[in-house]
């Protein structure tokens, strides 16, 4: 994943390295492992070596949970977190940063027992002062009253199903990249209000390709970029009442920001 700029805010060339393993969380090892070299862009002079990992895991939170700041309800109450992988702590952390009234956190995954696994070491880490960690075993039950789900999973097959999903309830999907991933089903999107993170969600996320094959929506019914929302040129949420959907699949330029911003305020070290 490759990216570059020749700005003087952002003299950078960047390329992100990356592997896929869906079986090893079997081995108990994240499904994705990765590097990033950071070189100058005016001369290629290599800057730095960092690890992906790491990286795509806080840049990927970070744009969920800035998403969510323009269109999940600000009196959110209730997070869902479907997947108790590599990324699901970090965008738990991130979505209640930006509703701080969120009280209670609800861990469903397929394996019961790494929901329970989590939610112990995230109890026992604290920092979350006034807020309830839980495990369910029901998703359906969770989803009925979500006020923020989360998606994490590698899943093919439809996990959350639009008809439980409550009014005014904002869907966060950042775990399918491949039109044969899918984290929710054709209800889901079609009752919600869909943002995308860039264009590239259209053609890579299953949920949105499915969707424009199965005529439940069209590309251009896509309500708007992060980009767009951020800069005002889309409106978030319209009402209590409606129900939103964010879709991400990452992109090399969010890759090479958040490698400007780790080097540079690690620059002394590199």
């Amino acid at each position: 994943m490759p990216s570059w700029s020749t700005s003087p805010l952002l003299p950078y060339i960047g390329t992100k390295l990356v592997t896929h393993n869906s079986g090893n969380s079997a081995l108990n090892l994240p499904g994705m492992h990765a590097i990033f070299v950071l070189f100058n862009s005016a001369t290629g002079q290599p800057l730095a070596s960092m690890d992906a990992t790491a990286l795509t895991l806080y840049r990927t939170a970070c744009v969920s949970a800035l998403a969510s700041s323009y269109l999940s309800r600000e009196d959110a109450e209730i997070l869902v977190m479907v997947g108790a992988g590599a990324l699901a702590p970090h965008l738990m952390k991130t979505h209640l940063a930006v509703r701080s009234n969120m009280k209670r956190v609800l861990v469903w995954n397929r394996t019961v027992e790494k929901a329970r696994d989590l939610v112990d070491r995230l109890r026992e880490g604290g920092g979350f002062e006034g807020v309830r960690f839980e495990s369910s075993d029901c998703l359906e039950a969770a989803v009925r009253i979500g006020d923020v789900i989360s998606c994490a999973t590698n899943s093919e097959v439809a996990l959350v199903k639009g008809a439980e999903s409550k009014a005014g309830a904002h869907l966060d999907l950042v775990g399918s990249f491949t039109p044969l991933m899918r984290e929710c089903d054709d209800e889901a999107v079609r009752r919600g209000r869909v943002f995308v993170d860039n264009e590239a969600a259209a053609v890579e996320a299953g949920e949105l390709v499915g969707a424009f094959e199965r005529g439940v929506m069209r590309k251009d019914e896509i309500a708007g970029e992060l980009v767009e929302l951020i800069k005002r040129e889309k409106v978030g949420r319209r009402s209590e009442e409606e129900i939103t959907v964010f879709k991400s699949v990452g992109s090399a330029v969010v890759d090479l920001l958040s490698a400007q911003m780790v080097y540079e305020k690690n620059i002394d070290l590199c």
